[in-house]
């Protein structure tokens, strides 16, 4: 355990925000012998464990038993009578879960002996920090910005007022009959299949032609595919224009064909924005980029030579893991003396829709920018289960692999349990596996996964 770095200062770092990224680095400086101190003025947690990922996997899952319900007598079984789902109990045990692992991140810093402030904090300069609840200022010889995102609206819309975010959507007091809601990316993608699962009548406005920018084209129509199938709306390369609240409280948004949505609920789904505004980085010399990120090096420094950040609030990769990677890089390098930096390539993740998406490395036209022939494997079947209880929905798992050298270059799956897949797969393409080492390994039978192993024909258009 090393020493302390100084004594000049009241404390040897300083993190301002509790999030994942934040509360580990704050852990593991202390633990290398840092006297360390925390502030977080919302709740400990940050976004994932509050107000994102965690909530609505919690809300991915009560969705999902509408077809556990619908799938059993394809199986023997027989339920009986009217099958009912209650929103509010649903959102009441949400809340004593995130409340439960709230607890379990205070618990976790105040047996580190971070010092916790739970209050906003903004920088008065390089190396002083003060306090706004409190109206006290402190000092520390290193400072880490780990303050996430923070919802982005249409700001310069008409009617604005009237919707709501993924913040608020966790806490609707009833399940809305009809909703809307405007975006493409993954955030937007799972409320849908939330609110479809629940039984709300839903509707994906986006602005684009096609969901999902950035995933594997077969990914981004397969989804949208199934999703239509469960009855889920599709509104693409449209706006509103405007959006009015009637005196019976029915929203009306106006797009820009013309046509007026009518919902109980419109949510905003269109992206979160680094949270740097009024943090007095500006005043503290700290460069920020075009979206308000902190500009930093693979090392995490910013500008300033004492000050970091991490996670969403750089906007290199918002990912939870990546940010608890970053936290964790950060203090082993500065106060650890054991210098790494993340590695931000081939990183595995998943779209909790449903039908689920699992994804690693390199899309097909990725793919076929970096490298001069690429050779695709692809499967689409129907699994064992939607085989028994009679559901249409298909699986597809593709392989994008270098014509060269045989390299797997990306992996991406579409159905059930896509995410628990591809966290395995990513090791492999981690680990640079050809196509002939897939081809290698015995199947596991009868799974789903067993085609990931089994494709031996190119897929050619056409």
């Amino acid at each position: 355990m090393s020493q302390r770095a100084t004594t000049q200062y009241d404390y040897d770092l300083f993190v301002i925000g509790a999030g994942s990224g934040g509360t580990r680095a704050a852990r593991i400086a202390s633990g290398h012998g840092a006297k360390v101190a925390i502030a977080e003025e919302f709740r400990y947690g940050g976004t994932c464990v509050i107000r994102g990922c965690v909530p609505k996997k919690i809300l991915v899952y009560a969705s999902r038993f509408r077809d556990d319900f619908e799938d059993a007598g394809g199986f023997g079984w027989q339920v009986e009578g009217d099958v009912s789902f209650n929103w509010q109990s649903l959102i009441a045990n949400k809340d004593k879960e995130i409340a439960r692992l709230e607890g379990i991140y205070k618990s976790i810093l105040e047996n580190a002996g971070v010092e916790r402030f739970s209050e906003r904090a903004v920088l008065e300069d390089a190396h002083t920090i003060r306090l706004t609840g409190s109206d006290r200022t402190v000092t520390a010889d290193k400072i880490l910005i780990a303050t996430g995102g923070v919802v982005n609206y249409d700001e310069n819309l008409e009617g604005i007022e009237h919707v709501v975010s993924s913040n608020e959507a966790f806490d609707l007091e009833e399940l809305p009959k009809r909703v809307v809601i405007v975006g493409g990316g993954y955030i937007a993608i799972e409320f849908a299949g939330i609110f479809n699962g629940l039984g709300s009548e839903t509707t994906i406005v986006y602005r684009r032609d096609k969901v999902l920018r950035g995933f594997d084209d077969d990914m981004r129509d397969g989804l949208t595919e199934a999703m239509k199938a469960r009855g889920v709306d599709f509104v693409t390369n449209q706006v509103f224009t405007k959006i009015e609240k009637a005196a019976d409280g029915t929203l009306r948004g106006s797009l820009t064909s013309g046509e007026v949505l009518e919902a109980d609920v419109i949510m905003y789904a269109i992206g979160r924005d680094p949270y740097t505004k009024g943090l007095g980085l500006e005043k503290a010399g700290v460069a920020l980029g075009p979206r308000g990120e902190i500009m930093v090096a693979d090392d995490s420094q910013s500008s300033v030579e004492n000050i970091y950040g991490v996670g969403d609030v750089t906007d290199r990769v918002a990912l939870t893991p990546v940010a608890i990677r970053e936290g964790h890089a950060f203090a082993d390098t500065v106060f650890g003396h054991h210098p790494r930096e993340v590695d931000h390539s081939c990183i595995a993740t998943a779209v909790f829709s449903t039908p689920e998406i699992g994804t690693v490395g390199l899309t097909e036209a990725e793919a076929h920018e970096k490298y001069a022939n690429v050779d695709i494997y692809k499967s689409r079947f129907r699994p064992m289960r939607a085989t028994m209880s009679g559901r249409e929905e298909r699986m597809t798992m593709k392989l994008v692999v270098n014509a060269a050298d045989q390299k797997v270059l990306g992996c991406h799956i579409l159905g059930p349990d896509a995410g628990e897949i591809i966290q395995v797969v990513g090791i492999t393409l981690k680990m640079g596996a050809t196509k002939a080492d897939f081809d290698a390994t015995m199947a596991l039978h009868p799974s789903a996964a067993e085609e990931l192993v089994t494709m031996r024909e190119k897929w050619t258009p056409g």
